[in-house]
């Protein structure tokens, strides 16, 4: 992998779990790619952890 392919997190947030924050995760990274950010999402237990990584 090229070093541009590599994501970098740029930071975390960590939730209460809701079902709603993977349509809004889908939302921004479909509305934002152009601008070079990825979002993701993990869920573990009751808690979910938003990610930001930049391109």
């Amino acid at each position: 992998m090229e070093d541009r392919d590599k994501l970098e997190l740029v930071a975390t947030l960590k939730l209460s779990s809701n079902d709603e924050m993977y349509r809004l995760v889908d939302f921004l990274n479909r509305t934002l790619k152009r601008h070079k950010l990825i979002f993701g999402l993990t869920k573990k237990g009751e808690q979910m952890t938003f990610a930001v990584y930049e391109t």
